[in-house]
């Protein structure tokens, strides 16, 4: 899939100012998106795989972790799966890392 039609499919799923204030409000430094939101066989039904690191003082727990996570589903309007890269399986971790497209960094 071209970078073009990628980018346009994303934006009309969720916009940049969406992204920045949930990651803002949530302390999220760096946002990738991830899955098959970044595949052809993307459609629907897909559920959109978010992959999130925190600022190191401010790491949630699991149940704020779970409540952004259905924060984010609501807001999109389709099932979200919010992840830290801990959370990756370390068999395919590294691959996940390298595909990820990438949609939110912290300025400082």
């Amino acid at each position: 899939m071209n970078t073009d039609t990628l980018k346009n499919r994303i934006n009309q799923i969720i916009s940049q100012s969406v992204i920045d204030t949930f990651c803002k409000k949530h302390h999220i430094q760096k946002l990738s998106l991830f899955g098959s939101i970044l595949r052809a066989d993307f459609n629907k039904d897909s559920d959109i795989d978010v992959l999130v690191e925190f600022n190191p003082e401010h790491i949630p727990g699991l149940i704020s972790l779970t409540k952004m996570e259905l924060e984010l589903s609501s807001i999109l309007k389709r099932q979200v799966d919010l992840l830290t890269s801990e959370d990756l399986s370390k068999y395919f971790r590294q691959e996940v890392l390298d595909l990820a497209l990438v949609q939110y960094v912290s300025k400082k």
